[in-house]
């Protein structure tokens, strides 16, 4: 898997959740738990990780979208 998206807004990743699942584009969040850890203040940022073969398709439907992501 590799890394799309990295943001402490919660809110962004459940909209790029939706919008790739509208795409057909499987998604998987990571990092969700580390509120845990971190008491719950939000500053250790969350990932969102794609297939390999779909990223470029991914990273099309959130910047298409008006999502910006930096490229890893």
């Amino acid at each position: 898997m590799k890394e799309l998206l990295r943001t402490n807004d919660l809110t962004l990743i459940a909209f790029a959740s939706a919008l790739l699942s509208g795409e057909g584009i499987d998604c998987f969040p990571m990092d969700v738990h580390m509120s845990a850890l971190e008491g719950s203040i939000g500053v250790l940022p969350r990932r969102l990780m794609v297939r390999e073969e779909d990223l470029v398709r991914a990273r099309r439907a959130l910047t298409d979208n008006g999502i910006e992501i930096g490229e890893t």
